[in-house]
């Protein structure tokens, strides 16, 4: 309703466009569980499909709203772009690190459920085991113990962190269109924010 009575139909596709993204990004989940061929690659794109589509889109039609130039409008779509994927990787970490009763799910649930992220992805380079156990899907008694331990044991969380600083950091740069405001700050404080939720 408050969409529409924007009236401007630049931002309405805009906004149309996450909802259709947000589709694609679960069914792509669904299709890819336990599938142990998909890339990084692949990952970010659902990860982008899932998450950063809604901050990229709205951070691009807040700046179609503002009338601003078409520089700052592609700078503002990539600022929430790189963010949302940060805030993404961010979130796959936490499902390993942050204990059930923060998360309000059980930890590794995703990685139980057949999603593989971005710290499982990594581990897997480094312990072969870790396929066999998402091959069988965690069939036996202690696989998602053993499973869970592997990526904890691995660089698979450090690398995710350094991840989510990159594209946080690629966030930041896409932000120097804007002169400084307390606005353009608080733009820039929420890539801050979202690293601080692993400490």
């Amino acid at each position: 309703w408050y969409l529409a009575n924007l009236d401007n139909l630049e931002v309405v596709k805009l906004l149309s466009e996450v909802i259709r993204d947000f589709a694609e990004g679960e069914i792509q989940q669904s299709i890819n569980r336990f599938d142990l061929d998909i890339t990084l690659e692949a990952y970010l794109e659902k990860s982008y499909y899932k998450t950063a589509s809604l901050i990229a889109n709205s951070a691009k039609a807040a700046a179609v709203l503002s009338d601003v130039s078409r520089e700052i409008i592609e700078n503002l779509y990539d600022y929430g772009r790189y963010l949302g994927l940060a805030f993404q990787i961010v979130d796959d970490i936490l499902d390993f690190t942050s204990p059930t009763e923060i998360l309000g799910k059980p930890s590794g649930s995703d990685l139980i459920s057949g999603n593989i992220t971005a710290p499982a992805l990594f581990a897997l380079e480094e312990n072969p085991y870790l396929e066999v156990l998402i091959e069988r899907e965690f069939e036996q008694a202690g696989d998602i113990e053993k499973a869970l331990n592997l990526v904890l044991e691995s660089r698979g969380i450090q690398r995710s962190r350094e991840l989510a600083a990159h594209y946080a950091q690629l966030a930041l740069e896409h932000l120097t269109c804007l002169s400084p405001s307390p606005s353009a700050q608080a733009l820039a404080d929420l890539a801050d924010y979202i690293l601080s939720r692993l400490y």
